[in-house]
C-alpha cells in the first residue's frame, strides 16, 4: 500500500478517500479503522476529524465518488439508446461488470459496507443518477414487450442488476474456490440473452 501526503499537499480529503479506497480493496469495507486511513494518508487521527464526522462517513464518500464514476460509465455505455435499445441495453449490462473490475473498492464501498444510500442527500443523488440509467435502458427495451406481460422497468433492470452483482461476487474477484471456466463476461452475456429470450426480446435463433 502506497503512503500518501495529501495533508502536506493540500489535500487531506482526498488522500483520506483514496487511503480508504486502498484499505477496502486490502481488508474489505469493516476491515480497517480511521486510525488506519489517517496513517495511510500520513496524518494524525485527529486530522481527519477536520473532513469526516467518521470512518462510515469517510466510506460513505468513497461510495458516492464511486457512483458518479459507475453513472458516467453507465451513461457512455447506454449512449442515448444507440444504435438500438437492445444493444443499449446490453452495453450497460457489460459497463456494470467492467466498474466491478476496474474500480473494486468503489464497487465494495457501495455494494458491501452495508450502507445506506440515504445515507446522506449526496450520495443518494449519486446512486438514483447511477442506477436511473439502467433503469431506463430498461424501459426503452421492455416497449417493444406487449403490455400484457411487460415487467415493470424496474423490476426489469433489477434483475439485470442482480445477475450482474452474481456474476462479480461469484466469478469476477478470483475468490478461492470460486474459479468458472467461463469469463464473467461470458457468463454475463450469456445469463443476459437468456433473460431477454425469455422475455420475446430476442429471437430463439439467435
Amino acid at each position: 500500500m502506497s503512503k500518501r501526503r495529501g495533508y502536506h499537499h493540500g489535500n487531506l480529503r482526498e488522500a483520506l478517500v483514496e487511503a480508504a479506497l486502498d484499505l477496502i480493496r486490502e481488508k474489505g469495507p469493516a476491515g480497517f479503522t480511521l486510525s488506519e486511513a489517517a496513517k495511510s494518508a500520513g496524518v494524525t487521527p485527529a486530522a481527519v476529524y477536520r473532513h469526516f464526522a467518521g470512518r462510515e462517513e469517510l466510506i460513505a464518500e468513497a461510495a458516492r465518488q464511486g457512483y458518479e464514476i459507475f453513472a458516467d460509465l453507465m451513461e457512455y455505455a447506454y449512449d442515448g439508446g444507440r444504435p438500438s435499445a437492445l444493444a443499449a441495453f446490453e452495453a450497460t449490462g457489460r459497463a456494470y461488470l467492467a466498474f466491478a473490475q476496474r474500480h473494486p473498492g468503489h464497487y465494495m464501498a457501495m455494494f458491501e459496507s452495508g450502507l445506506s444510500v440515504n445515507s446522506a442527500p449526496e450520495l443518494a443523488r449519486a446512486a438514483h443518477r447511477a442506477m436511473g440509467v439502467l433503469e431506463r435502458a430498461a424501459e426503452d427495451l421492455s416497449r417493444q414487450i406487449p403490455a400484457a406481460r411487460r415487467p415493470p422497468a424496474g423490476m426489469f433492470s433489477a434483475h439485470i442488476q442482480a445477475m450482474s452483482h452474481g456474476v462479480v461476487e461469484l466469478f469476477a474477484r478470483n475468490a478461492p474456490g470460486a474459479g468458472s471456466p467461463f469469463p464473467p463476461e461470458s457468463l454475463l452475456e450469456t445469463g443476459i440473452g437468456i433473460y431477454l429470450r425469455g422475455l420475446g426480446l430476442i429471437p430463439p435463433d439467435e
